[in-house]
């Protein structure tokens, strides 16, 4: 800390104050109160479906569509490799049919943002509502 070197004559009083122990005190009663605080438990709460035990499975399920991106770009339609502009058809396709699939798109780990970002468009930009991100084996 830097000192004061003042033009006070010997013997007078100092109108200024000692901050010094002041803050050690308030570091002191900081450090109490963050080790006395409770643990804060931070819960998410989600409206998780509830399973209907009355329902019957559907008779004939459709079976998903297996979208796969791979690192160099290349997209995958159920094992059949596709350009965009068929892929964004394709899509169309299954969203005029009455029971929709489900879409599962599984990435590469390597592969380009802008290549998944383009796949999960173009399902949304016709209207598929049932997709999801599928883990690579």
């Amino acid at each position: 800390m830097a000192m004061t070197m003042g033009f006070a004559r010997d013997g007078e009083p100092v109108a200024e104050i000692n901050t010094t122990p002041l803050i050690d005190v308030m570091l002191v009663l900081l450090v109490m109160l963050i080790i006395t605080l409770p643990q804060q438990n931070h819960a998410l709460n989600l409206d998780t479906p509830v399973p209907c035990e009355t329902c019957a499975p559907p008779e004939n399920p459709v079976p998903p569509i297996n979208v796969v991106v791979e690192a160099d770009g290349g997209i995958w339609w159920n094992g059949e490799g596709v350009s965009r502009g068929e892929l964004q058809k394709r899509f169309a396709s299954e969203v005029k049919k009455a029971a929709q699939a489900e879409l599962h798109i599984q990435v590469n780990r390597f592969a380009k943002y802008g290549s998944v970002a383009h796949v999960l468009a173009a399902a949304q930009r016709v209207g598929i509502r049932r997709m999801g991100i599928v883990g690579m084996g």
